[in-house]
Parts: C-alpha cells; sequence; structure tokens
C-alpha cells in the first residue's frame, strides 16, 4: 500500500447529507474524506453512504435520527447541522451515543430578520397578489379602491421570542414602529431600553398588534403556536409573518382565517412538511408565500457553511466545537 492510499484512508468522513458550499466544504476537504449524498438524496441513499462516518454534515430537510445514527456506527462523532434550528436532530439518541451536535447561528441573524421584514412589508402591501394581476392581464389601470393594504408607520409591532433574530428583527422596524410588544422567557432589559419594547403575555401581544412576527425555536411547547384560537385573537387587519419554523403554525387554521377575513394577511417562508406547502396555503388571499430563503444570502450562507467546517474539525481534533447544542 502506497503511502497516499495509507493518508487517505487514515482520513476522517464526513458524510455531506446534501450540499454544503464551497467556503466550508474546501476546509474539510483538506484533512477529510466527503462522501455526497447530493441535493436528491433520499434516506436510503444516506444510509448507505454513513457507515463509517465521523461526522454527519446535516441541514433542516435531513431527519438525523436513530437509523442514521446506527448506520454511520461507533465512529461517529459529530452531527454538525447547517442551520440555527436543530429540530431535525434526535438530540435524546445522540446524547446516548456521545456524539456531539452543533448548529449555526449568530451568521444568519441579518438575513433572515431582512426577509422577515421584506415578508412584513409584502403582506401588508399586498405584493405578491398585486404582481400577479400586472403579469397575468388583469390589472386594467389604478383604482382607488383596489389592494388596499396596511400602513406600517406608527403600527404596532409585536415579535414572539426576542433572541438574535427577533431582536434585529425589532431593531429593524423601529423607525416604522409606534410600539414593540415581546414575549420572551425571561425580561430582555436591554431591547427594552434600547429599543422601547414593552414585554407583554402571548395574549396581549396577539391582541395588541397589527404585525405579529414569529421568532422561536420548534419544539414541543411551541407546536401550533398559533392556531384558529389566536388567529382568532388578531386584529382584523393584522399581519402574521412566520421566517421561524412551519410547526409553529396552524397552516389549515391560517388558511380558513385569510379566507374569512379573520386576519389582514400573512407572510411565511417556512412550512411543516418542507418542500410540500399546503394547497389551502397556496391557494390563500393575502398571503406571501416564500420558499425558506430566510438565511439566503452568499454572506449568510458561506458563512454557515464555514461554521460547519469549525464545529466538525473541532471535535474531531478533540476540542469544544464553537456552537454545541449537545
Amino acid at each position: 500500500m502506497t503511502a497516499s492510499k495509507r493518508q487517505a484512508e487514515s482520513k476522517p468522513v464526513v458524510l455531506v447529507c446534501r450540499r454544503l458550499l464551497p467556503a466550508g466544504r474546501e476546509r474539510l476537504e483538506a484533512r477529510c474524506e466527503i462522501r455526497d449524498g447530493g441535493l436528491e438524496a433520499s434516506p436510503e441513499d444516506l444510509l448507505a453512504l454513513a457507515p463509517g462516518a465521523a461526522a454527519i454534515v446535516a441541514d433542516p430537510t435531513v431527519p438525523v435520527e436513530e437509523e442514521l445514527l446506527d448506520a454511520a456506527g461507533e465512529r461517529l462523532r459529530v452531527v454538525a447541522n447547517y442551520a440555527v434550528g436543530y429540530d431535525n436532530v434526535d438530540l435524546d439518541a445522540c446524547r446516548r451515543r456521545g456524539v456531539a451536535v452543533t448548529n449555526t447561528p449568530g451568521v444568519l441573524t441579518n438575513a433572515t430578520a431582512e426577509l422577515a421584514l421584506a415578508l412584513t412589508l409584502a403582506a401588508a402591501r399586498r405584493m405578491s397578489e398585486a404582481e400577479a394581476a400586472l403579469r397575468n392581464g388583469r390589472w386594467a389601470g389604478w383604482d382607488p379602491g383596489d389592494l388596499l393594504g396596511l400602513e406600517l408607520s406608527g403600527a404596532t409591532f409585536g415579535v414572539v421570542g426576542m433572541g438574535r433574530i427577533g431582536r434585529r428583527y425589532a431593531e429593524l422596524v423601529t423607525p416604522l414602529a409606534g410600539a414593540i410588544l415581546y414575549t420572551s422567557r425571561s425580561p430582555k432589559r436591554d431591547v427594552e431600553r434600547d429599543l422601547g419594547a414593552s414585554r407583554v403575555t402571548t395574549e396581549e401581544l396577539l391582541a395588541g398588534a397589527d404585525v405579529v412576527s414569529l421568532h422561536v425555536p420548534a419544539s414541543p411547547e411551541t407546536v401550533g403556536l398559533i392556531g384558529a384560537n389566536e388567529l382568532e385573537a388578531m386584529r382584523p387587519h393584522a399581519i402574521l409573518v412566520n421566517t421561524a419554523r412551519g410547526p409553529l403554525v396552524d397552516a389549515g387554521a391560517l388558511a380558513r382565517a385569510l379566507r374569512e377575513d379573520v386576519i389582514g394577511g400573512a407572510g411565511l417562508d417556512v412550512y411543516e412538511n418542507e418542500p410540500e406547502v399546503p394547497p389551502e396555503l397556496r391557494n390563500a388571499p393575502r398571503c406571501v408565500l416564500l420558499p425558506h430563503i430566510g438565511s439566503a444570502t452568499t454572506r449568510a450562507r458561506d458563512a454557515m457553511a464555514v461554521l460547519v467546517a469549525d464545529n466538525v474539525l473541532a471535535v474531531l481534533d478533540g476540542t469544544e466545537p464553537p456552537n454545541r447544542v449537545v
């Protein structure tokens, strides 16, 4: 066996379940053997590629559960999620095996908060409907009663979850806001001081906000956070924005609320069973839909890829990864 072949065989194996951008991939390639699943990889494909992997690079579309962990075997040391969320990873299963789990927070804060702002503006001013009418030839000229939306200057913004992204969203809307309400497990005194925000209950926020923007992770406690009762509690003209996780919102209840004019509109970037989008949402009025592009800027996705690589290499080197979850 040649020295180069022995060296190649001694490299730790990293299973990239779907795709890792060059900014991170090149850092790993220098020291690791990469096995690529690719964007079309099936669960069966990943099970076939997993044996002997020291690291698994996943993303929110890839369930990392018992079967995949078992397929990787005893050499597995880290699951590096290419996202800030990690509800696709079975944390307890990883914990039992002594496998670290990492994520990529911080570097996508601006990108995601900016998209939440874009969805807020688009939903408030019914931009999707207006563009569709124009492109489809239905626009018959200026009509003083057509496509009336919500003016955001002086509006009350409700931020559900005042973490990194929630705070950045609050900062971005401050020049428009008449008031900012927020919910959080604990008071955020700096946000209250710097932005004039007021901590309230979820019920108070829903009743008082013109815009409700969701910024909490998916967990058993937050699944179905916004359902029929919560939508009924909102103002008739209010806008709901979700750039966090799809399971937070009952899609069927939201579609009904839009059809029945219970709320004014919605802007969504995430869905419960991606890439599936419920037909009732696709057909709902006053609903702006985007294909999970919250972090889709060159700066954010490259920085996320670098963090993935740094997390993997740190664990393989026996040091503390920058962003450990487990």
